[in-house]
This record gives C-alpha cells, structure tokens and sequence, in this order.
C-alpha cells in the first residue's frame, strides 16, 4: 500500500533465528502452531481483496452514517462472488466508531451480513500508520486528481499526541472486538496495517504492542495477526511473527521474489496469507503471482477491487494530473459497473477457484 517494499531475501534472514523460537515459545497468548493450522484447514484457499466501495474514498467515508453505501457494498461484492473470490480485507476506522460506537457497530454488521450473503468472509484492519494523518469527521474530501489514494487515513496518525487518545482507542478496540469475537463471519483480525510506515520507524512499537494486549485480553474465537511488510524494520517485524497466530505479509515485488518470500514464511510452521500483492506496474500481477500463492496454498489478498474515489488505478509514485485514464491500471480488478479491466486475468481468477 506504501511506496517502500524491501522483500529480499538478503533481508528476511534476519528473522530466521526467530523460526524455531515461534515453533516452541509460548508467547502472550499467541495460538499453538498446532491450533492456527486447524483453524486453517477449514477453509478451502482464501483469495480476493482489499475492499472499499467505489463510492468511499477513505475509511470515514465508508463506515460513517451518512455515507455508508450498503447498495453499492453489495453489488461490488457481487462482482468478487462472481470470479470466486471468497475473502476480503476491510479497514475500520476509530473515529466513525467515536462519533457514535452503535451505529458503527450496526453498519458493521450490516456490512457483514452482506459479505455473508456473498459467501465472502472478512479480515478487519483497526490500526494504519498509511497516508494522511490528519483525519475529520463529516464531509471528505473530494479524489486529487490522477493521485493515487490521496485521501485515504492514517489511524490514529496525528491523534496519538492528543490527551486522553490512548484510553478512546483501548476502548474502541475493546468494544469491537468484544462485540463480534464469536462472530463466524469473520475470518481474522488484522491489528495494525504497516506499522512504521509514514517515517514512524520503530516509534509505532508501542503502540502495536498495546493493541495486541488488548486484543488478546478480548480474546476473540479469530485469530489475530499484523502484517509484515518492510524487512529493515527488525525491531516490528521480530514483534508481529511472534506475536501473531497467522503469519500476514506484504509483497508488491515480482514473482520470483515473492516466493522466495513464500518459502521462508512458511518456515514458521503458521499458516501464511498475503494481504496486499499485485502492483501490475512493478510486475506483481495475477497471471504470475495468484497460481504460485494457491499452489503453496497462501491465502491471497490483492490491493482493489473496483476502481472509484481511491484512484488506486493510478500508481503511487506516477500521479497523472489530467485525470485520464492510465494505459496499465496499478491497482483494481473492475470497473463500477462491473466489467472487468482485463478480461484475462478475471478468467485466470475463475479458473483457479474453480468458477469455469
């Protein structure tokens, strides 16, 4: 999601030592190998997005009440269950939940019944050190032109300085998790997305290890887990494999690359979900990466699903100023009105999951 991927090998080794101590360490509450890989089991090979609708162009703009667009959820949805996609990747955000925690939790769930309605499970994301930190209730901004995400949110971002934040987020945190840790729907709880990105570094330690231990203190049927992502960052990345009960990761590199990222994450002996790939302008595409992933049998998440307010057609770092429409989308699957951008990969995607 962030214009920064180091997934090399020379930088993985790092986390090698940490291999055989995941295996045997009882850790803070971390799931048995033994149980991950049950849980695992139940399901058949996960694979689709991350989702928000094309009518949202941040997470505010998707869960508050005024702009929460059920219709538009659900036909988009309908698009993913139409090639056989089977999961998807949702972020949340703690300030539609601080200006009114049940409405929030009602929109929740009704995004789930949805998604149920589509035989679509969902991974929810709480925290995000990702793009603006500044975040405002009520109206959002309108897309930049031709940028990509220009208004998508960090969580907390700048918030984390104010007074009495701290408390508001445990509780947040506290009363989702509370709310829906029985609920079946549900297929993971993702708790911070790229923790030390935006320049935080390390500093973002504190807070992912405070949202882990309220997490487990929750303790919720799900798993809990927290992505890994920049491979220079040993200090995070030693905390999230150790500390979660799936092993989640990042990887917007192209295919050989990936599986050698494959290889050594599945060294842990946890079952293994990518949930952020396919950069098609940085060669991580559907034709190369998907077969790999369900060969390995890794669950696989793909950046977008229809292109809309986002603007994640555009690549991160090539903004287009006049707004046209780039010969080679970066991200997204379909169009809003649900053709598909390229023919070709959505019959490679049917195919794997068995749809032709």
């Amino acid at each position: 999601m962030k214009i920064k991927y180091r997934l090399l090998l020379a930088g993985i080794i790092v986390l090698l030592p940490l291999i055989s101590w995941s295996q045997n360490k009882k850790n803070a509450g971390v799931w048995p190998a033994a149980k991950a890989n049950a849980w695992y089991a139940k399901y058949t090979w996960l694979n689709g997005s991350d989702f928000i609708p094309s009518t949202a162009i941040n997470q505010l703009e998707m869960w508050q009440a005024g702009t929460f667009d059920p219709t538009t959820i659900d036909r988009e949805l309908g698009y993913a269950e139409g090639i056989g996609f089977n999961a998807m990747r949702v972020f949340l955000h703690s300030m539609a939940w601080q200006q009114d925690p049940k409405g929030f939790k009602q929109r929740v769930a009704q995004y789930l019944a949805i998604a149920d309605k589509h035989h679509i499970k969902t991974l929810f994301v709480f925290f995000d050190d990702c793009w603006n930190a500044t975040a405002k209730n009520g109206r959002q901004p309108d897309p930049k032109t031709g940028i990509h995400n220009s208004g998508w949110l960090q969580d907390p971002g700048n918030r984390l300085t104010d007074a009495g934040e701290l408390p508001l987020l445990q509780k947040y945190v506290t009363d989702v998790l509370t709310t829906f840790k029985h609920d079946k729907r549900i297929l993971l709880w993702d708790l911070y997305n790229e923790p030390g990105n935006s320049s935080k570094f390390e500093k973002s330690l504190d807070l992912l290890s405070k949202i882990f231990k309220w997490a487990r203190a929750a303790n919720p049927d799900q798993p809990l887990s927290a992505g890994l992502w920049d491979w220079s960052y040993e200090k995070l990345n030693a905390f999230q494999i150790t500390h979660s009960d799936v092993i989640t990761y990042h990887d917007y590199e192209d295919a050989d690359k990936h599986e050698r990222v494959v290889q050594i994450l599945k060294a842990f002996g946890r079952p293994v979900i990518c949930t952020e790939y396919m950069a098609r302008l940085r060669n991580s595409t559907f034709v190369n990466t998907m077969p790999i992933l369900k060969n390995e049998h890794i669950g696989a998440i793909n950046w977008g699903l229809v292109s809309g307010k986002t603007n994640t057609i555009y690549a991160w770092d090539q903004p287009m100023p006049g707004g046209g429409e780039p010969k080679l989308w970066f991200h997204d699957v379909f169009r809003k009105d649900g053709t598909a951008y390229s023919q070709d990969e959505v019959s490679l995607i049917k195919k794997l999951n068995n749809k032709e």
